[in-house]
C-alpha cells in the first residue's frame, strides 16, 4: 500500500491551538480592516464637511477684508497697514503690493484642492467673477511678502509670526493675492483654522491601530486559553492511543469535556476494552494451539521411527517437518510482533551498536558500515526495535552481502535507510516480500517473516517501512518512526 505525500503549508501552524489562533487573528484582522475602512470613510467625510465650513469662513473673512481696503482712500491703505502691523496683526498677514508675487506653490492633494476651490468660489461669489486673483498654498520656507521678495523670517515678529508661524508644525500657509486697482494688489495669507491646519491625512489613525492591536491581542488571548483548556483531553487521548498502539497497558480516560470530547473518549474506551479482551483471548488461543500441536507431532515422529519402510519414513518425516515449520513460523510470527514490554526513553545509537556491533569487529570485513547519529532518544520498545532494524539488517546481508545502514533524525521523524548491494526485488513484488512465508530465494534458509515481522513492529510504534529498488544496484529498506503523536 502505498502512501501519498500529503501537501503541507509552510507557515500554518501543526497543532491544533496554533491553527485557532491563526485563524483567530485572520478573522479579527479582517473583521477590524472592513470596521476601520467603514469608520475611517465616515470620519473622512465629516472631517471634510468640517473643512469646506472653515474654508468658507476664512473666505467670507477674507472677502470683507478686501471690500474694507477697497473703501479706504488710497492714502489711507498704507496708514492702516501699519497701524494693524504695529498692533500685533490680525487674523491675516495682510500688505500691498504692486504687482503679484511668484511663489513655489506646493503639490495638489485632494484637501487642498477643496480648501482651494471652496476660498475661489466664496470670493468670486462675494467680489465679483470677473476679480483677478490667486489663491495657493505655500510653505512656510518658500513664502514671500513684499514685492522685494522678503522671507517670513526677515519680517519682524509681530508683523507677520503670530499670524502665520505655528511651530513646530510649521503647517501650509493660504495665500491669496486680489487685484483691487489698477498696479496694486493685496496681499492676503493666513493659516487654516484648527484642526485643519496642517491638512495632512492619516491612513489610519493612531488610536484605531492601538485599538485594533488592543483587541485582537485580548481575544488570542481568550482564544489560546480556550483552546488549550478544550484540548487537553484530546492531548490525553492522542498519549493514551499512542501508548496502548504499543501494548502498554492503558488506564481508562476521564468522560470530560465539551460533548463531542465526552462522545470520543467513551468510544475509545469502549474500543480499549474490545481490544484487551481480543488479545488475551488471541494470546490464550496461540498457547492452547502450540500446546496441542506440538503434542501430537511429537507422538508421530516417534511412530514415523516404527516404519520398516524407509521411503515411506522419509515422506511422513518431510510431511511432519513441513507441519511444524508451518506452527512455528506462525508463533513465532504471533510471538515477535506481540512483544509486552514497556515503552521507556530509547538511545537509538547505542541500540544500533548493539545490533551491528557483530559486523562492525575486526573480523567483519566491512559487511556493514553506519552513517548518520539519532539526535535525541525515542520514546519506544527496546526489544521490539532491536528485532526490528535486526531483522532488516539480516535480511540485506543475506540477500545482498553487504549492508549500508544511514540514519536522517530531527524533530519530526526518525529514518533508517538499510541499503544493500544485492540484485533488488522486482517492482511487482515490492509490497509481497512483506507477506508471511514469501521469499524470494527458496535456498535461503528461514521462514520468510523478517520483513513482515519488522513492518509489524514498524507499524505499532506509529511507523513504516517501505521499499525501493537504488539506480545503481541494490535495495534499499527505509524505516520511519514519528518522534510526535500523529
Amino acid at each position: 500500500m502505498i502512501r501519498l505525500a500529503k501537501r503541507r503549508w509552510p507557515l500554518v501552524p501543526r497543532s491544533l491551538l496554533g491553527r485557532m489562533l491563526l485563524l483567530t487573528l485572520l478573522a479579527v484582522l479582517l473583521a477590524q480592516a472592513l470596521s476601520s475602512f467603514i469608520w475611517v470613510s465616515q470620519l473622512r467625510a465629516s472631517q471634510m464637511e468640517g473643512l469646506l465650513t472653515s474654508a468658507r469662513s476664512v473666505a467670507q473673512s477674507m472677502s470683507a477684508s478686501v471690500s474694507y481696503f477697497r473703501s479706504l482712500p488710497l492714502g489711507y491703505r498704507p496708514l492702516v497697514l501699519d497701524q494693524l502691523r504695529s498692533m500685533g496683526g490680525t487674523r491675516f498677514f495682510v500688505s500691498l503690493n504692486d504687482k503679484p508675487l511668484d511663489m513655489q506653490v506646493l503639490p495638489p492633494t485632494e484637501r487642498k484642492q477643496a480648501v482651494l476651490a471652496e476660498v475661489d468660489q466664496v470670493l468670486r461669489e462675494r467680489l465679483g467673477r470677473d476679480v483677478d486673483m490667486s489663491v495657493s498654498f505655500v510653505s512656510p520656507d518658500d513664502l514671500r511678502i513684499f514685492n522685494g521678495g522678503l522671507k517670513l523670517d526677515e519680517l519682524p515678529r509681530s508683523w507677520a509670526h503670530y499670524a502665520l508661524s505655528l511651530e513646530p508644525l510649521n503647517p501650509p500657509v493660504l495665500v491669496t493675492q486680489i487685484q483691487i486697482a489698477p498696479n496694486e494688489w493685496l496681499y492676503l495669507a493666513s493659516l487654516m483654522p484648527a484642526p485643519y491646519a496642517s491638512l495632512e491625512e492619516d491612513v489610519i489613525p493612531i488610536q484605531q491601530l492601538w485599538f485594533i492591536a488592543f483587541t485582537s491581542s485580548f481575544l488570542l488571548l481568550f482564544i489560546g486559553v480556550l483552546v488549550h483548556w478544550q484540548s487537553r483531553p484530546l492531548k490525553r487521548l492522542a498519549r493514551a492511543a499512542r501508548e496502548m498502539s504499543l501494548g502498554s497497558e492503558v488506564e481508562l480516560l476521564p468522560e470530560v469535556g465539551g460533548s463531542e470530547v465526552v462522545e470520543v473518549s467513551r468510544a475509545f474506551n469502549s474500543m480499549r476494552e474490545r481490544i484487551g479482551r481480543y488479545l488475551n483471548e488471541r494470546s490464550q488461543l496461540f498457547s492452547a494451539i502450540s500446546h496441542d500441536l506440538r503434542t501430537p507431532i511429537t507422538r508421530l515422529r516417534l511412530r514415523v521411527e516404527l516404519l520398516e519402510d524407509e521411503a515411506l519414513q522419509r515422506k511422513f518425516s518431510r510431511d511432519l517437518d513441513e507441519l511444524e515449520l508451518l506452527v512455528k513460523g506462525a508463533l513465532q510470527c504471533v510471538k515477535d510482533t506481540d512483544i509486552h514490554e514497556n515503552i521507556e526513553p530509547l538511545d537509538l545509537n547505542l541500540l544500533l551498536d548493539c545490533v551491528t556491533e557483530p559486523y562492525l569487529a575486526s573480523n567483519g570485513n566491512g559487511r556493514v558500515t553506519v552513517q548518520g547519529r539519532a539526535a535525541a532518544p525515542y520514546a519506544g520498545k527496546p526489544l521490539a526495535l532491536k528485532r526490528c532494524i535486526g531483522n532488516l539488517l539480516d535480511n540485506a546481508l543475506k540477500y545482498g552481502e553487504r549492508a549500508h545502514l544511514r540514519i536522517e533524525d530531527d524533530k519530526h521523524t526518525f529514518m533508517l535507510h538499510v541499503d544493500d548491494e544485492g540484485p533488488g526485488v522486482p517492482q511487482a513484488w515490492l509490497e509481497q516480500v512483506f507477506e508471511p512465508n514469501f521469499r524470494l530465494a527458496t535456498k535461503q534458509p528461514g521462514y520468510g517473516l523478517g520483513l513482515g515481522i519488522a513492518r509489524n513492529i514498524a507499524h505499532a510504534h506509529g511507523g513504516e517501512i517501505s521499499l525501493r529498488n537504488l539506480d545503481e544496484g541494490g535495495l534499499r529498506v527505509t524505516l520511519s518512526l514519528p518522534r510526535e503523536v500523529g
